[in-house]
């Protein structure tokens, strides 16, 4: 359904169908109160030929049943608006065939019956809310059926070929006919396209969002899960490892039921990232820079502050597992608009070059986590004197 407002579900799925449905009602209402108009003077002579019912229930039918499609373009439900068109469609030919029931058989009329001005416009009415066939079918039947009306009460006077009339104005009104069904037909592919677009589109989303949600498992895997089995084999059980054990587990149950935070303060970004850190090494040196003074408190996103501190636990993991280093600390900066940790140790360093491709510890638990965050990077210095990671967010 179509009220020129924002849509969802499948009514979205016609939107630019039933804008034209409206655009062309609201055109066929307009045209029978200009018809009504103009016709007032042959109304009034065919009343002196038929009876009475016949002229104001043809009158109030054909011209009442037009203007109320017009106006019920303007209704919200497009299901209405097709009543109302069918309505409009169904009472041309219906009153056209009362004439033959009204009619004396007697009384003649040369200037033949008011209807035969405008059976396009009622046709038109057709084709903007049935399919193709029914609305030529309605076309053709309407223009026959006035025709024949015409031929019989002029028939004391000189009378044109019928079938000439009836093909002129079957050409002339399956003009405006195979026009507007055109159009409508324009609006069903652009419909489709459109929807098909949207399919795609979601389909890509969620694709996306399923590898997405692929590398952060594989993350979390490698990360906790990984590291702390690696961690049994190498030292046994250590309340290190508890820690460490138990912090996989509540992150595998984050993964399932999800979380409610969606932002962090400054206090709650700085105990996640705290936490993380203890987690793998409870002596860790962590320290937090001094904020400017006077600078407003700030929210994070909940998702920038458990990527670095994943990333951070990371780091720190191959700090103590490859460094060889006696000394590691991380330092916390926190600003409106950015978030920055840098690890440091003293151990022996490493190069980029030397690691094997299937370690994925730098390459997707640290930078490629650090790259899926919007203003996220990841920058690492290794040398004999230690290595430095640092993990930035700016907002």
């Amino acid at each position: 359904m179509d009220t020129d407002h924002r849509v969802t579900g499948t009514d979205a799925a016609h939107r630019s169908t039933d804008r034209l449905i409206r655009i062309f009602g609201r055109f066929v209402g307009t045209g029978y109160i200009v018809y009504l108009l103009l016709l007032i003077p042959d109304i009034a002579r065919n009343s002196a030929a038929m009876p009475g019912w016949w002229i104001w229930t043809a009158v109030v039918l054909t011209f009442g049943s037009g203007l109320t499609f017009g106006a019920f373009t303007f209704h919200p439900n497009i299901a209405v608006i097709r009543v109302a068109g069918s309505v409009a469609a169904l009472a041309f030919p219906i009153m056209a065939l009362l004439w033959w029931v009204a009619w004396d058989g007697v009384t003649f009329d040369q200037g033949g019956t008011f209807l035969a001005a405008f059976p396009g416009l009622a046709s038109l009415a057709a084709a903007t809310v049935w399919r193709p066939l029914p609305a030529f079918v309605h076309t053709t039947a309407s223009v026959v059926i006035v025709q024949l009306i015409n031929q019989a009460v002029r028939e004391p006077f000189p009378r044109s070929n019928v079938i000439a009339e009836i093909f002129f104005g079957l050409m002339f009104c399956t003009v405006f006919v195979a026009a507007t069904l055109a159009a409508l037909r324009t609006g069903r592919i652009l419909d489709a396209t459109i929807s098909a677009t949207h399919g795609d589109a979601a389909l890509a989303a969620a694709a996306t969002a399923r590898e997405v949600e692929r590398e952060r498992f594989d993350a979390l895997i490698h990360d906790e899960v990984m590291s702390s089995l690696l961690a049994v084999a190498r030292h046994g059980r250590t309340p290190t490892l508890a820690r460490q054990a138990r912090s996989a587990l509540a992150h595998l149950d984050d993964l399932t039921i999800g979380t409610v935070s969606e932002t962090f303060s400054a206090d709650e970004a700085l105990a996640q990232l705290r936490a993380a850190a203890t987690a793998v090494d409870e002596s860790i040196d962590f320290t937090v820079g001094e904020q400017a003074p006077g600078q407003p408190a700030a929210n994070y996103p909940a998702e920038v502050v458990r990527a670095i501190a994943a990333a951070l636990a990371e780091a720190l993991r191959n700090s103590r597992i490859h460094a060889q280093s006696s000394n590691r600390s991380v330092a916390v900066s926190l600003t409106s608009s950015t978030l920055q940790v840098t690890v440091q140790d003293d151990g022996i360093g490493f190069d980029r070059r030397s690691v094997p491709p299937h370690r994925l510890g730098v390459a997707v638990s640290i930078e490629g986590r650090m790259r899926q965050l919007d203003g996220g990077s990841a920058d690492i210095e290794s040398s004999s004197a230690g290595t430095i990671v640092e993990l930035s967010w700016k907002r």
